[in-house]
């Protein structure tokens, strides 16, 4: 069984930066797929940011503003986010996808962007 474990949330100014990573118990290089999404009450998930084959995806709302990378030999996807605004507040999700499109989720890790 993947475990993926977010970390890097928190509350902070318009503006301002965070950096989510997300840990995983199994290496990352056997993945067909990572990504970064978020959720408000009542909406939702949605696709912040993705990596596959090298190539990097993000929602245009976040285009420009956040970054997707991996760390091979930690096992690790980040997620840095500049310039937040209060309408990325969200619980943000990492998620793999193995070559035989199983699925794996993180617990969560709330992101509260507020003057």
């Amino acid at each position: 069984q993947v475990q993926l474990v977010e970390s890097g949330g928190g509350l902070v100014q318009p503006g301002e930066s965070l950096r989510l990573s997300c840990a995983s118990s199994r290496a990352i290089d056997s993945f067909y797929a990572m990504g970064w999404y978020r959720q408000t009450t009542g909406k939702q998930r949605e696709l912040v940011a993705s990596l596959s084959a090298g190539i990097t995806d993000y929602a245009a709302s976040v285009k420009g503003r956040f970054t997707i990378s991996r760390d091979n030999a930690k096992n690790m996807v980040d997620l840095q986010m500049n310039s937040l605004k209060p309408e990325d507040t969200a619980v943000y999700y990492c998620n793999m996808v193995g070559w035989g499109r199983d699925d794996y989720w993180g617990q969560g890790t709330q992101v509260t962007v507020s003057s």
